[in-house]
């Protein structure tokens, strides 16, 4: 469950430089790792489009009419979304900003409390929160200019992380409604439970269809959500595509009353 507050004051911004010097795991790679778990992806294989990337969803991109509508889409598959990350970034490193002032980070850079501090972190979204998982927790950055919040999850399909998509989002909405504000969104890897928290965010707050958040997201960080989670994802999508749908015919109906007055 979402846990407290510890103090919130703002923290000078240094470089971003000091991030680099955090150690990385040595010769690591996205690619290798997907080599390992059977993936025909090869470093010759040819790029491939959008529309290409996703044979079995044939309504996948969005139509956009002359005014702005987005006017067809449709949510792509388990299999397809895979594709997709595996079409990212290849590099894996501790942390990577995703977007601006949003960092998906592993367990070591959120225990590295100089690194934070250093680097000019205010918050700290913890999706390993607990004691058998990543313990830290407020008290951990009590004497920090750092606000926390965490969240209880566990890295199994099984697991219904959507009960804490909302209120994730929102904690990281509100960290970046400041300039000087910058936020780590950890697990115990970076690449499954926080990965998928970013990308609601994305989804909720930032309007992306799931696609446009993983092509986000992907291209900045090796992530990769369980199935679970990506199911899970892709229900928020077909959510939010019917509501962001329903909005626009509503105002549509409007525009159309109007002209007839």
């Amino acid at each position: 469950m979402p846990v407290g507050v510890a103090g919130c004051a703002a923290a000078t911004r240094p470089t971003d430089q000091h991030l680099l010097t955090w150690p990385v795991p040595g010769e690591h790679s996205c690619r290798k790792e997907r080599k390992s778990l059977g993936s025909k992806m090869t470093s010759r294989e040819p790029k491939t489009s959008l529309q290409n990337a996703y044979p079995s969803a044939k309504k996948l991109l969005l139509k956009v009419e002359e005014e702005g509508e987005m006017e067809d889409y449709c949510t792509p598959g388990a299999f397809e979304l895979e594709r997709l990350f595996w079409k990212g970034s290849p590099q894996y490193t501790h942390v990577n900003e995703v977007w601006p002032q949003l960092y998906i980070g592993d367990e070591a850079t959120a225990l590295d409390r100089y690194g934070l501090q250093k680097a000019g972190f205010t918050h700290v979204l913890n999706a390993a929160h607990g004691r058998w998982n990543v313990d830290t927790g407020p008290d951990y950055y009590r004497d920090m200019a750092i606000e926390y919040h965490g969240v209880e999850a566990d890295d199994l399909p099984s697991f219904d992380l959507s009960v804490f998509f909302y209120p994730a989002a929102a904690f990281i909405d509100a960290a970046l409604r400041y300039d000087q504000n910058k936020i780590l969104v950890h697990c115990a890897m970076g690449r499954s439970r926080s990965a998928t928290l970013v990308l609601a965010y994305l989804m909720i707050h930032r309007s992306m269809t799931l696609v446009d958040a993983i092509q986000q997201v992907a291209k900045n960080r090796c992530v990769l959500p369980n199935r679970g989670f990506l199911k899970q994802l892709r229900e928020l999508d077909k959510q939010l595509v019917q509501q962001r749908r329903q909005a626009q015919h509503g105002e549509d109906g409007e525009k159309a009353g109007d002209k007839e007055m």
